[in-house]
């Protein structure tokens, strides 16, 4: 009788078509999942460039902002109204409260008119009349020293006016990514 010899244990099988078909689809699995997590990495980190939407807006110097008398100046492309009281600046987001409309700036009432449902703000954005349930949002806005860095103005917690700096090199920035809510006037 011939002896048999034992299979040694380095000696590797075939793989069949079913330990293919499951490693290949492990593997596409695992491709699908790594794409996944960095296209979600991707999305989710804010891509605001200087002077857009969202972003940090450079508006100049605070002998560029329009006069205590005069109406607000209109910045559409980062959808907010520049209106400068005699308590202080503020940016006024460019959407209404009540649902969402692009209100305008009308000059012979001095006052803020929203042409969808008729809301009224005054030039500071707080509430006078219409459907609106607040006054209007506002953005953060600083006013830093050019030379230093150093803030020297801001808007405070509570979305008021900023007070203009005595430096008139003072450079003027608004933060459209960062919004302070209306307060209620019911």
């Amino acid at each position: 009788m011939a002896k048999q010899e034992p299979q040694s244990s380095d000696e590797k099988k075939p793989i069949n078509r079913r330990e293919f078909l499951n490693f290949a689809w492990l593997v596409s699995l695992g491709f699908l999942s790594v794409n996944i997590a960095g296209l979600t990495y991707l999305f989710a980190m804010p891509r605001f460039k200087e002077g857009e939407f969202g972003g940090t807006i450079t508006i100049g110097k605070p002998s560029q902002l329009p006069g205590v008398d005069a109406g607000p100046e209109n910045f559409p492309k980062v959808k907010f109204w520049l209106s400068n009281t005699t308590e202080g600046t503020l940016a006024l987001y460019k959407v209404c409260t009540h649902l969402g409309c692009l209100f305008n700036w009308k000059d012979q009432e001095f006052k803020f008119v929203c042409p969808c449902h008729g809301s009224q703000f005054q030039k500071n954005g707080d509430y006078i009349q219409g459907p609106a349930p607040r006054s209007l949002d506002r953005f953060v806005m600083q006013a830093i020293d050019p030379a230093s860095g150093e803030v020297l103005a801001q808007t405070p917690a509570d979305g008021g006016p900023m007070p203009l700096p005595a430096n008139p090199d003072a450079v003027i920035r608004v933060n459209t990514g960062s919004r302070i809510t209306g307060k209620s006037h019911g």
